[in-house]
C-alpha cells in the first residue's frame, strides 16, 4: 500500500488556478498533491541577438525553489552567487519541454518568459511546473491573439508530464516526497496530447530495471498525462470555447 493510500496508476490531487496574479501575461497555481508551484508567463517585445531579424520568437524559463519551500532553508540563487545544477537542469527541461508545444515563427520578435517558483516541494516540482506551466502560457499568447498583435493562435499541442517509480517490486505513478526518497528507480515523463514523447528522464538509482518495466512505467506515466491534460483542458475551457468560435466564424465568413 502507498503512503498516501492511492492506488499504484492514481495521480495526486490536482487543481490549476488561473489569474494567480494581477499583472503577468498570465499566471497559475498549480497543486500536485502538497506540491505547490506559481507560473508566471511574461512577454517582451525582442529576443535573443541569435533570432533578430528572424520574425521569429523565443521561449525561455527560469525555475527557483523558496527558502520555506522544503524541511530545511533553501538558499537562494542571489545569496549562492550562482544557479544551482539542479535548477539548471530543470528550467531547461521546462523550456524544452514547452518550446515543442507552440509554434514560435507566429508570434514574431517576442520573447516568452516562463517563471517557476515552487512555494511547497512535496515531490514532482519538474512535472508540476512542465503542467502548470503550459496552462499560464496559453492564456498569456491567447491574450496576444485576442489584442489582434498575432494573427494565428500558435499553441499546437498540449503538454503534461508526470513522474513513475519502482518502489520494491511496485510500479508507482506520480511520487511524493517520502516515496520519491524510497524508490529505487524513478522515471519523469514529458509528453504530448497526441502521445508524442517529449522526454523521457530514468534512472536505476538502487536497483536496475528490465525492459518489460520500462515500458510498463511509460504505460503508467502516459495514463496520468491524459488526466492530466483532460485538467488543463478544464483550466481552459473559456479560451477553448472562444477559440473554437472564432474558427466557426472564420470558416462561416469563407
Amino acid at each position: 500500500m502507498r503512503i498516501d493510500n492511492r492506488q499504484n496508476d492514481e495521480l495526486r490531487k490536482v487543481t490549476i488556478q488561473r489569474n494567480y496574479l494581477l499583472y503577468p501575461n498570465g499566471s497559475v497555481l498549480i497543486k500536485v498533491g502538497n506540491t505547490a508551484v506559481l507560473c508566471t508567463v511574461s512577454i517582451e517585445d525582442k529576443v535573443p541577438h541569435f533570432l533578430k531579424g528572424t520574425e521569429k520568437g523565443w521561449l525561455t524559463c527560469e525555475y527557483s525553489m523558496l527558502p520555506g519551500s522544503t524541511h530545511s532553508r533553501k538558499m537562494r540563487d542571489s545569496t549562492r552567487g550562482k544557479i544551482d545544477g539542479r535548477s539548471q537542469e530543470i528550467q531547461r527541461l521546462i523550456g524544452r519541454s514547452l518550446r515543442t508545444s507552440i509554434d514560435l515563427s507566429k508570434i514574431g520578435e517576442r520573447t516568452i518568459w516562463i517563471d517557476c517558483d515552487v512555494l511547497q516541494a512535496d515531490g514532482g516540482t519538474r512535472t508540476a511546473s512542465i503542467t502548470g506551466a503550459f496552462v499560464a502560457m496559453y492564456e498569456a499568447v491567447y491574450k496576444l491573439f485576442k489584442d489582434g498583435l498575432i494573427t494565428e493562435f500558435p499553441v499546437k499541442d498540449f503538454v503534461a508530464a508526470t513522474s513513475i517509480g519502482k518502489i520494491g517490486e511496485e510500479l508507482i505513478l506520480d511520487l511524493n516526497y517520502e516515496e520519491d526518497s524510497s524508490a529505487e528507480v524513478d522515471m519523469n515523463v514529458v509528453m504530448n496530447e497526441r502521445g508524442q514523447f517529449i522526454e523521457v528522464q530514468g534512472t536505476g538509482e538502487e536497483a536496475l530495471f528490465s525492459k518489460t518495466e520500462l515500458f510498463e512505467m511509460v504505460d503508467l506515466a502516459e495514463k496520468g498525462i491524459k488526466t492530466l491534460i483532460e485538467k488543463q483542458k478544464d483550466a481552459l475551457i473559456d479560451i477553448r470555447m472562444e477559440l473554437e468560435l472564432d474558427e466557426e466564424n472564420c470558416i462561416s465568413n469563407e
